[in-house]
């Protein structure tokens, strides 16, 4: 019988409740996921969202906090006064923002004020949304790739904001039954490519090839599987490591022991992905394919990624020099496009009772038509005609 006492595996089916849940990021892309999740399955006596800005469609019944969550004495203020039970924690800079301070203030600085907020106001449950990227160095290929592989951070890893999200895991993890507050439990949950409805980075900046009218060429011979993980997924994961830790909490302050190494949720890290390792560029034409492209694979002009590299690394120098902001085609895009990269979640499986509920194709299908219908995707009709209506207000 396992420890933590899991039915199915799908927390829909016990009513146990997360009690009171705290959301930071909650108004963001993943953060409003799993409020709406956590919502449509009741799942949570009271939900409340800890963000920097409001959101453009707040949830009924939701309630709502604004501030800064680098700032020790409000962030302990708030969590003193509203006692939330779990913190899931998604608050983050885009991944392709270019503020490395802004990174590490509010990656590094922003989650270590959280977990000393939360030791100290009797939080019980603390759920880091992580990446997998924290086991990547951008430049070799990960085959079933698991929690085994160490950490790469500093000087081995290109991409500052996956140091800074490393960093933070380490503090989140480290932090996991210290003697001052032996009952605070926390888990970091690692998604790779995260798409879905509300996405404002990976299906926005792709669906912009099509409409640019790119989908004719391609980088690498589309030879090397890679991990996307639809965001409705991700929120079911941290729903199910919320359920994981609160279900040890229980179990230990009725009397019981600590659980096995192998059943342990609590001080662990959990890659997470849909468990479909897809081509590439599949998964791309994919997205493509549903915003209506019908080029043919024989017409694909295929370039290498040398030569890829050396087109990119042009066009960033000529960017940069002319102040033009950022290229259509980077180093960091040519290099992943042309990577392998998936994972082994069998951890996840085992322990948390993780499988994807929403397959790769529905969640392409749904995010796609729900960015082109915000006007996110940079040169669609929808977008046009947003720029639009912005520029007459301006008049």
């Amino acid at each position: 019988m396992s420890f933590i006492g899991k039915t199915s595996g799908d927390p829909r089916t016990t009513s146990k409740s997360l009690g009171h849940v705290l959301i930071t990021g909650g108004c963001g892309f993943l953060g409003s996921t799993i409020v709406s999740l956590l919502l449509s399955r009741s799942a949570a006596s009271k939900v409340s969202v800890l963000d920097i800005k409001p959101s453009q469609n707040p949830y009924d019944g939701v309630e709502y906090h604004f501030g800064d969550i680098t700032k020790y004495d409000s962030i302990y203020e708030l969590f003193a006064k509203i006692k939330p039970d779990v913190v899931i924690h998604t608050a983050s800079p885009l991944f392709n923002a270019n503020m490395p301070e802004l990174m590490y203030s509010v990656n590094v600085d922003g989650t270590r004020t959280l977990v000393k907020a939360a030791q100290e106001t009797g939080v019980k449950a603390f759920v880091y949304t992580s990446s997998a990227s924290v086991i990547s160095d951008t430049q070799s290929d990960l085959i079933n790739a698991d929690e085994t592989y160490p950490l790469i951070m500093g000087d081995r890893q290109p991409e500052y904001y996956t140091t800074t999200k490393a960093l933070a895991e380490l503090h989140v993890l480290t932090s996991n039954r210290p003697s001052s507050h032996p009952r605070f439990l926390t888990t970091a949950i690692r998604p790779s490519a995260i798409f879905g409805v509300g996405d404002v980075q990976l299906l926005p900046q792709g669906l912009a090839a099509y409409y640019d009218g790119k989908t004719r060429f391609q980088v690498g011979q589309n030879t090397n599987l890679f991990d996307f993980t639809e965001t409705t997924n991700v929120a079911h994961a941290h729903h199910l490591a919320a359920a994981a830790l609160l279900a040890t909490h229980d179990r230990e302050e009725a009397g019981s022991g600590p659980p096995l190494d192998y059943e342990r949720v609590d001080g662990e890290a959990f890659l997470v992905t849909n468990d479909t390792p897809t081509y590439f560029y599949d998964f791309a034409r994919l997205c493509w394919a549903t915003a209506g492209d019908t080029t043919k694979a024989s017409d694909v002009w295929v370039l290498s990624k040398d030569f890829g590299l050396l087109v990119a690394t042009i066009m960033e120098w000529v960017y940069w020099a002319f102040a033009w902001g950022k290229p259509s085609l980077t180093r960091q895009q040519v290099r992943y496009s042309c990577m392998t990269r998936y994972y082994n979640i069998d951890k996840a499986r085992r322990r948390l009772g993780y499988k994807p509920i929403v397959s790769l194709e529905d969640g392409v299908r749904r995010g796609v038509k729900d960015a082109i219908a915000r006007g996110v995707v940079r040169g669609s009709p929808e977008w046009i005609e947003k720029q639009k209506r912005e520029e007459k207000k301006v008049q």
